[in-house]
């Protein structure tokens, strides 16, 4: 009875020792009383040492393969662990040999602890493979629906899309072999499929590049006259930032230059499309686009610093601060929305959206109960997360 209890120990250790999906799990968690142990030539306790040096090989087989495919770095813990295993494993094996069963069975067991570490970190690092792996997939469900309306306008409007259609649907198909993998739960496979989908949507997104610049030159004219609208608009803008700032004694120098650079620009653009030459107002437009992009985030940002001032000095007025964060998470959530949809990896600006509306949420109920001190603190930290969301929107836009 007294190994019988031992044996129901050492199949429970080993048991939990190999996590759920990992090979041989069932064999070294469930395996049967090995005939010897009702042999009455070998003793009970070299029965036990005999289950277990036999379960840490299997364990030495499968850890050792985690090693070698993960490129494991020899300073990282888990190298560490590995190491102690190995070691407690050849002391095992040495002290099985040498008649010391009872040595056997107390560093067999020390093995598989550390063996237990490695095991399940390998099982937290493919769930987090996994868990990217499926993330990458919703957010191509978006950029296949992007991809369709431009192949659709494309067509409507008469242009040649040569293999697009052909190239989607490969690429369509790239993906949903993936997502068989992972549903089929064979993680090897979906790396190396996803692999291959990635290579064809490098050649689909070199393919939509073409169609979206023919598109483009299509509409040369309406997107020559918008950039002129706004371009117009953003010219008065800066110029009257500038003007704030000089009679201030603020320093507007570095939106001073891009303001002369993005007007040299404008001006080039207004003169062609004053002759009706489109299609070089847009060459234009497209040879300086980061002169362009350049001056609008100059702008945005000394806006966004400008507001914060004038919210900082508001403070009184919290309420009303309150309700004007709430739309601004409104429309800094909408353009999440339209950069995932373009296929931005967008997951840690929502963190950030999410947490600041939780602030702002916390600063009003605060803000209710008259604790004004940590209400503003919650707001300062919700203006600081909005900081870098509307910095990551401008950055992708």
């Amino acid at each position: 009875m007294r190994w019988l209890k031992v044996w129901l120990i050492i199949g429970l250790l080993l048991g939990s020792i190999v996590p759920a999906g990992m090979a041989l799990a069932d064999e070294a968690g469930t395996a049967p009383l090995p005939p010897e142990i009702q042999d009455n030539s070998t003793t009970e306790m070299q029965a036990v040492a005999e289950h277990i040096v036999s379960a840490l090989e299997r364990l030495h087989n499968i850890t050792s393969m985690i090693i070698e495919k993960t490129n494991v770095s020899e300073n990282s813990t888990v190298f560490e662990h590995y190491q102690k295993a190995e070691e407690y494993r050849e002391v095992a094996i040495q002290d099985y040999q040498n008649g010391n069963y009872e040595g056997a069975i107390a560093n067999g067991i020390l093995a598989m602890r550390h063996y237990k570490v490695i095991l399940e970190k390998a099982k937290n690092v493919r769930n987090d493979v996994r868990e990217r792996i499926q993330e990458e997939l919703r957010r191509m469900q978006a950029y296949f629906k992007a991809a369709e309306k431009t192949i659709r306008k494309a067509q409507e409007e008469g242009i040649n899309v040569g293999d697009a259609p052909q190239l989607l649907n490969q690429t369509k198909e790239a993906y949903r072999q993936v997502m068989e993998d992972i549903k089929n739960r064979d993680l090897e496979k979906a790396r190396e499929d996803l692999e291959v989908a990635r290579e064809l949507k490098k050649g689909l997104d070199e393919k939509l590049m073409e169609i979206r610049k023919e598109l483009a030159y299509a509409n040369a004219d309406k997107i020559v006259d918008e950039f002129l609208k706004r371009g117009e608009k953003g010219i008065e803008i800066a110029q009257r930032i500038i003007e704030r700032a000089n009679e201030s004694g603020r320093n507007a120098t570095k939106l001073q230059e891009r303001l002369e650079a993005f007007q040299s620009v404008y001006e080039q653009v207004k003169e062609l499309a004053d002759q009706g030459n489109y299609t070089e107002a847009l060459d234009v437009i497209i040879a300086n686009k980061e002169t362009v992009k350049e001056f609008y985030k100059a702008i945005h940002f000394i806006k966004r610093k400008a507001h914060e001032r004038e919210v900082r000095e508001e403070m009184k007025d919290m309420a009303m601060l309150i309700k004007g964060l709430h739309e601004r998470i409104g429309k800094d959530a909408k353009a999440l929305a339209k950069l995932y949809r373009k296929g931005v990896d967008t997951r840690a600006a929502q963190l950030k959206l999410k947490t600041a509306a939780q602030e702002v949420r916390l600063s009003a109920e605060l803000l209710k109960r008259v604790k004004k001190a940590e209400a503003k603190a919650h707001l300062l930290t919700a203006l600081d997360l909005l900081e870098d969301v509307e910095s990551f929107i401008v950055k992708h836009a």
